[in-house]
């Protein structure tokens, strides 16, 4: 369904030293910087994006808006949530742990990323 995601950054170095702590813990390689400035990460078939906001406007985040990354276990979530906070993340909501509703059973760990955007990693644990 989707192509990619984006996520504005106003601070590209700060934003790509959390994305490459974080999202290496789950096993994705260091963001490459293009020649726009943008950081582009490619694992498993999904792009990631960061960029400075094209309008010149400061980038802020999307009151309401979560982006979550696939872990493959609890371990693997719990040890992006620790390297994302390592890196300048801010911890938020309850702490990592199984959230249970509508018949689902998920493993959650929420952070901020230095841009203010609400991240998550989730592991779907099995019925």
């Amino acid at each position: 369904m989707f192509s990619h995601v984006m996520l504005g950054a106003n601070d590209i170095d700060a934003s790509k030293a959390f994305y490459d702590a974080a999202l290496g813990a789950l096993g994705v390689r260091p963001g490459r910087v293009d020649p726009k400035g943008r950081v582009i990460y490619a694992h498993n078939g999904g792009i990631f994006m960061l960029t400075r906001p094209i309008d010149g406007e400061p980038a802020c985040h999307a009151n309401g808006g979560t982006l979550g990354f696939a872990a493959e276990s609890p371990d693997a979530a719990d040890a992006w949530h620790a390297a994302g906070l390592a890196a300048g993340g801010t911890a938020i909501e309850d702490a990592p742990g199984i959230r249970e509703g509508s018949g689902l059973k998920l493993y959650l760990a929420y952070l901020r990323d230095p841009a203010g955007n609400k991240v998550c990693a989730m592991h779907r644990v099995p019925a």
